[in-house]
C-alpha cells in the first residue's frame, strides 16, 4: 500500500456528504491507510455507522481528532467554521495543515481565529471526487508554503485534477466547478427527456445523454480546442444540428447558464455571514 502522505496523519473534521466522500476516495485510492485516518461527525450514532462503513475511527471530539493529525481536514458548513476552530486552535501550530474546504470562508479568517502562524490551504472540490472525476481550486494562505500546497494537490488530484489559483477567484471556483455539476446534471435530466419525448426508452436516452457528455468533456480536456470550434466541427450546414442549436439559443440556455454560475458565486461569497445551523456533520 502506497501512502503519499509520507506517513502523516489526517483527520478529516466533519465528515458529511463531502467531508465523508473524501474519506472515502482517499482510502479507497490508497492515499492513506485507516490506521492514520481519523474522522469526526455531531451525532454519535452518526460517528458509529460511518466507523462501521469506512472502518476508521470516528468520533464527535473535533479536539482529540485535531491533536493526533498531522493534516487536518476541515470539511464543517462556513456557519460551523469559527466554533471548531476555537475548539482545536490550542492543538494546532506551524509543523500542522489545515486544510478548508468550507465555502465562503477566507484563509485570512481561518488564520486569525488560530491565532498561530499555521499553515491553511483553502480547497474547494466537487462531488465527481467520489468518482475520481472530481475538480478541486486550491490556494495558499499566508503561512502556507509549496510543500503544504504539494500535499493539498496529492490529496486532490487522487479524486480529480486540481487548479491553483489566486484567492479572490475562489468564489468564482465555487460557483462554477462545485455548483457545476448540478447545473449540467439539470442539462443532462433535460437531454434525456428530449430523448423520451421523440421515442427512446429512458435507460437508452440516459445512457445516450450521459456517455455524450462524458465524451464531449473529454474532447475539450484532451484537445484544448475552444468550446465553439468544438461545437462548429458536429454542426453541418443545413443539417439537423444547426436546427437544436438554434432552439438552444432562442430558449436563452447560453445566457441562463451563465447566470447560474454568477448567481451561485455571488451566493457562496455570502454563507459565511449567515448563523449556523444545526444539520450535517
Amino acid at each position: 500500500m502506497t501512502d503519499v502522505l509520507d506517513g502523516k496523519r489526517l483527520a478529516v473534521l466533519g465528515a458529511g456528504k463531502i467531508g465523508s466522500l473524501l474519506a472515502r476516495s482517499f482510502l479507497e485510492q490508497k492515499l492513506i491507510i485507516p490506521e492514520r485516518l481519523r474522522a469526526t461527525v455531531r451525532q454519535p450514532e452518526r460517528a458509529r455507522v460511518l466507523a462501521q462503513d469506512l472502518r476508521v475511527d470516528v468520533s464527535t471530539d473535533n479536539r482529540a481528532a485535531a491533536s493526533e493529525a498531522d493534516v487536518v481536514l476541515l470539511c464543517v458548513k462556513p456557519q460551523s467554521v469559527a466554533g471548531v476552530l476555537e475548539a482545536i486552535r490550542s492543538e494546532l501550530g506551524p509543523e500542522k495543515l489545515v486544510i478548508s474546504v468550507a465555502a465562503s470562508v477566507p484563509t485570512h479568517y481561518i488564520e486569525q481565529r488560530l491565532g498561530a502562524d499555521v499553515p491553511v490551504v483553502r480547497a474547494m472540490p466537487n462531488t465527481p471526487c467520489a468518482v475520481g472525476s472530481g475538480m478541486t481550486g486550491l490556494c495558499a494562505g499566508r503561512f502556507a508554503g509549496p510543500g503544504h500546497l504539494e500535499t493539498a494537490r496529492a490529496l486532490f488530484e487522487a479524486v480529480g485534477r486540481t487548479v491553483v489559483v489566486d484567492e479572490k477567484l475562489m468564489d468564482a471556483v465555487t460557483g462554477l466547478s462545485a455548483s457545476g455539476p448540478a447545473f449540467l446534471y439539470v442539462v443532462l435530466e433535460s437531454l434525456v427527456e428530449g430523448g423520451v419525448k421523440v421515442g427512446l426508452p429512458r435507460d437508452v436516452a440516459t445512457l445516450l445523454a450521459a456517455q455524450t457528455m462524458l465524451g464531449a468533456a473529454r474532447m475539450a480536456l484532451e484537445t484544448g480546442e475552444h468550446p465553439a470550434r468544438l461545437k462548429d466541427a458536429v454542426t453541418t450546414p443545413a443539417g439537423c444540428t444547426i436546427d437544436g442549436i438554434l432552439e438552444l439559443e432562442e430558449g436563452g440556455l447560453r445566457v441562463t447558464l451563465i447566470k447560474a454560475v454568477v448567481k451561485a458565486t455571488a451566493r457562496a461569497g455570502q454563507l459565511l455571514a449567515e448563523p449556523p445551523t444545526r444539520s450535517g456533520g
